[in-house]
C-alpha cells in the first residue's frame, strides 16, 4: 500500500471532520481525560491550539501541554477583556502571554482539562480562539489606531466588521489548502505590511480626491516568500465580494497535494497574475479599476509610538513598545489597573507585537505614559526596542531550533547600553527556525535559527539575514549573510556591526547592510 503523504493525511483529516466541529471533542477529552486521538490533535488548531515543545517540561511530567491563541478582532482588548486574559494567564498558563504579529495573544502551559472553563471565561467577554490557527482565514489584521487617527486615509471599521462577520465560524471557508491571511488598512503609514499578506485592501486617495481601496494578492514569508502584487482598485462596498471570491479561488484551486506549495502565492505563480485576475473578475462579474499602484510608507516609518490626539474629542492614544511581544499575565494585571486608574478605554495590539492604549483622557496622558514606562512599556522607545520581533522559539515551539524571546530582550538591552544615542531606525527579528514566523526577511537584521559550530560542537544558533525592506513595489527580502552565531554571541556580533557602520559614517545603516550582502 502506498504510504500516505503529509498533505494527503491532512486533507483526509479535514474531509472526515471539519476543524470547526472539534469543539465537542475538546469538551469530551477534558471531561474523560482520555488520550487525544492524534488526528484530533491536528483539528485542535481550528480552536487555536498547538501541542507544546517539552523542552521546559520536567522529565517526570507526562502531561501534554498546549499553546493557545486567542483572536483579537481589530487587535482590541477592552478593560474587561484584558482582565479575563490576565486571569487566564495567571490561573491556567503559568503567567505566560505574548502578543503575535496577527494581533492575537497566546498562552502556553494550557491543559486540555482546563479548556472548557477557559473558553467560558473568554466567551463571557466576547472573545474566542476559533479559527486563530488551522487551514482557514486567520485573524484579519487592521491598523491599531483605525477610526481614531486624524491622519488616516479612511476609517475601515465597518469593512473590518463585515469581513469578520462573513468569515467567523463559516464552514464554507474552514477547509482551505493552507492558512489564509487578510488585511484591511486605512492607515496613512500602511502599518499592517500588506506586502506579506495573502490579500489586502489598502485605502488610497487617487487624483481627483476619490478614495478607493488598492487590492494586493499573493504575499507571504514562508515557502511562498514573495511580495504581494497590486491588481487594481475597488470601492468599499466591493470588499466583501472580492474577499469571498479570492478565498473561493484559493479554496477550489489551491494545491492540496504539497503543503509547501499550497499558499495563494503559489497558485498565482502557477497561473500567472493575468490569468488569476481575469479568473477573479469573471467570478466577480465586474472588473477592477486599473490605475497605477499607490506609493507606500517605508517599513521603518510604519509605527504609532508616542502620545497622539485622537479624533474623539478630549481623548488621546499612546503607542507603546513591548520587547518581542512578551508580556505575561501579571504585567497584564498591572496594565489593566493603571488603565482603570487613568480612565482609558482599551488597548489594541499591533502587527509588530506592540500595543496602543486608546481612549485616554487628555489630562491623563502624561501620567499614564510615565506609568507605562515604569512597567517597561515605552511610548518613546529606543530604536532597538521599537522594532524588535521574536517568534515563540525553542522553549515552546516544536519546530524551533533556538530560543528567541529571552535572546531578543538580551539583544535590545545590550544595544541600548552600548549605543544609548543611536537614532537611526533599525529593525531586528529573532526566529527559532526557518519558518519565518517573526518576519526575518523584511527587517534590517534577521536571525534565523540553525545549528552552528562552537568549539567543534554543533549547538543551536542563528544565521544573520541582512537588508530586508518593505515599501510596496520597492520591497525586497533580506539576504542570508553567511554569518552564523551562537545565541550568546548574537548581541555582541550585532553591536560590532553597528560599530563598523559608525566607523564609516558616510551612508545609512541600511546601505551599509546592503554592501554586506552585495
Amino acid at each position: 500500500m502506498k504510504k500516505e503523504t503529509k498533505a494527503a493525511r491532512v486533507e483526509r483529516i479535514k474531509r472526515e471532520k471539519d476543524g470547526l466541529d472539534i469543539l465537542q471533542d475538546i469538551h469530551h477529552y477534558a471531561q474523560s481525560q482520555h488520550a487525544i486521538d492524534p488526528e484530533d490533535i491536528d483539528r485542535l488548531k481550528w480552536y487555536g491550539l498547538y501541542t507544546q515543545n517539552r523542552s521546559l517540561q520536567d522529565a517526570q511530567d507526562t502531561t501534554q501541554y498546549f499553546m493557545l491563541r486567542v483572536k483579537l478582532e481589530g487587535g482590541e482588548l477592552t478593560l474587561k477583556q484584558l482582565d479575563i486574559i490576565a486571569y487566564i494567564s495567571v490561573t491556567y498558563a503559568r503567567n505566560s502571554a505574548d502578543f503575535t504579529t496577527r494581533q492575537d495573544i497566546q498562552f502556553h502551559w494550557i491543559q486540555i482539562t482546563d479548556l472548557p472553563e477557559i473558553f467560558a471565561q473568554l466567551a463571557s467577554v466576547g472573545l474566542s480562539t476559533q479559527l486563530a490557527a488551522g487551514d482557514c482565514v486567520r485573524n484579519i489584521v487592521c491598523c491599531p489606531v483605525n477610526g481614531i487617527d486624524a491622519n488616516q486615509t479612511a476609517d475601515v471599521t465597518e469593512i473590518l466588521e463585515e469581513l469578520n462577520c462573513e468569515f467567523r465560524s463559516n464552514p464554507l471557508f474552514s477547509n482551505l489548502p493552507r492558512k489564509f491571511k487578510i488585511g484591511i488598512c486605512g492607515c496613512s503609514r500602511h502599518c499592517i505590511s500588506h506586502e506579506i499578506q495573502d490579500l489586502t485592501f489598502t485605502a488610497h486617495t487617487l487624483t481627483g480626491a476619490e478614495t478607493l481601496l488598492s487590492v494586493t494578492v499573493g504575499g507571504g514569508l514562508g515557502s511562498n516568500r514573495r511580495i504581494a502584487e497590486h491588481i487594481g482598485y475597488i470601492h468599499n462596498h466591493q470588499v466583501l465580494s472580492v474577499s469571498k471570491a479570492v478565498t473561493e479561488l484559493f479554496r477550489d484551486y489551491g494545491n492540496r497535494e504539497n503543503r509547501s506549495k499550497a499558499r495563494l502565492g503559489h497558485l498565482i505563480a502557477q497561473w500567472g497574475i493575468e490569468t488569476f485576475v481575469s479568473t477573479l473578475e469573471n467570478r466577480l462579474g465586474f472588473r477592477l479599476i486599473q490605475h497605477e499602484a499607490p506609493r507606500f510608507t517605508p517599513y521603518a516609518q510604519r509605527t504609532h509610538f508616542g502620545i497622539h490626539q485622537s479624533t474623539v474629542a478630549g481623548q488621546s492614544y499612546i503607542g507603546c513598545a513591548v520587547n518581542s511581544g512578551h508580556i505575561g499575565g501579571k504585567a497584564l494585571l498591572a496594565l489593566s489597573k493603571i488603565l482603570h486608574v487613568n480612565s482609558a478605554d482599551a488597548i489594541r495590539a499591533t502587527p509588530t507585537q506592540n500595543f496602543v492604549v486608546i481612549g485616554v483622557p487628555n489630562e491623563h496622558t502624561l501620567t499614564l505614559a510615565s506609568s507605562l514606562e515604569e512597567m517597561g512599556f515605552s511610548a518613546f522607545p529606543s530604536m532597538f526596542k521599537a522594532r524588535t520581533l521574536a517568534c515563540t522559539g525553542l522553549n515552546f515551539c516544536k519546530f524551533a531550533i533556538s530560543e528567541t524571546k529571552n535572546l531578543a530582550q538580551n539583544i535590545v538591552n545590550h544595544l541600548q547600553k552600548e549605543f544609548p544615542n543611536f537614532s537611526e531606525p533599525l529593525s531586528i527579528s529573532v526566529n527559532g527556525c526557518p519558518n519565518a514566523c517573526a518576519h526575518p526577511y523584511i527587517v534590517d537584521i534577521g536571525l534565523l535559527g540553525c545549528m552552528v559550530k562552537d568549539d567543534q560542537q554543533r549547538v543551536s544558533g542563528f544565521e544573520l539575514i541582512f537588508y530586508g525592506h518593505l515599501e510596496g513595489d520597492a520591497s525586497h527580502f533580506g539576504i542570508k549573510s553567511g554569518i552564523k552565531v551562537t545565541a550568546q554571541r548574537a548581541p555582541y556580533v550585532i553591536a560590532d556591526l553597528i560599530r563598523e557602520y559608525q566607523s564609516h559614517g558616510d551612508y545609512t545603516f541600511k546601505s551599509f547592510l546592503q554592501q554586506k550582502v552585495s
